[in-house]
């Protein structure tokens, strides 16, 4: 089994979705000690952007010289996401939306041919055996019965990006309201790390 875990809060360790996301893996490699773990700081080796030229070279274009250690990670993203069986992401929201680093990596993974397909039928997701577990933190409450829940476009999103690849059940531990007062953070940091520690292992 290989596990591949990434963050992507800029806080390092005081960010709260790494910490639960630490949690999770921690909990998964205790149930299964053989687990194969490759881990990547989307912040501290951040991919690029797409460019007209990534595009463009995605199409059989030639590849500018300068773009080949970019399209090399790019290579290296998608290996790591096909060859994993369970997939750790910690996600804070920036601004009522994921952080722009792992943007940047979904753009790497979300690939026709790779992830998804299009058939007759419409597209097709090529990745639905993957486990994908999301560790996300919010400043806020953003639930659905709140004044903001059309503001939420973490969660949302990131259920659709990997929905679209096939895994459609895609599982989420969430710290709420970090940002409302230290009372309120702790108490969503506990129970997102309570749930962490009691995540069903299969």
């Amino acid at each position: 089994m290989k596990l591949l875990h990434l963050d992507s809060s800029v806080l390092g360790p005081h960010s709260v979705s790494r910490q639960v996301s630490a949690a999770i893996v921690d909990r998964l490699k205790q149930a299964t000690p053989t687990l194969q773990i490759v881990y990547r700081d989307l912040t501290q080796a951040p991919l690029a952007h797409l460019s007209g030229s990534h595009l463009a070279a995605a199409q059989g274009a030639p590849a500018p010289a300068e773009l080949g250690p970019d399209l090399a990670a790019s290579a290296a993203v998608l290996d790591e996401f096909l060859a994993a069986d369970i997939v750790v992401i910690g996600a804070p929201m920036y601004n009522f939306t994921i952080p722009s680093q792992l943007k940047a990596w979904i753009d790497r993974i979300l690939v026709a041919g790779k992830t998804f397909k299009y058939g007759a039928t419409g597209p097709e997701g090529l990745a639905g055996r993957k486990r994908v577990i999301v560790a996300i933190s919010r400043g806020g409450y953003y639930g659905a019965a709140t004044p903001y829940a059309a503001g939420e476009h973490l969660e949302t999103y990131l259920r659709w990006v990997f929905g679209f690849m096939g895994v459609t059940g895609v599982e989420f531990i969430s710290a709420d309201g970090i940002q409302v007062g230290p009372e309120h953070r702790e108490k969503a940091l506990a129970g997102a790390l309570e749930a962490a520690t009691s995540l069903h292992a299969a």
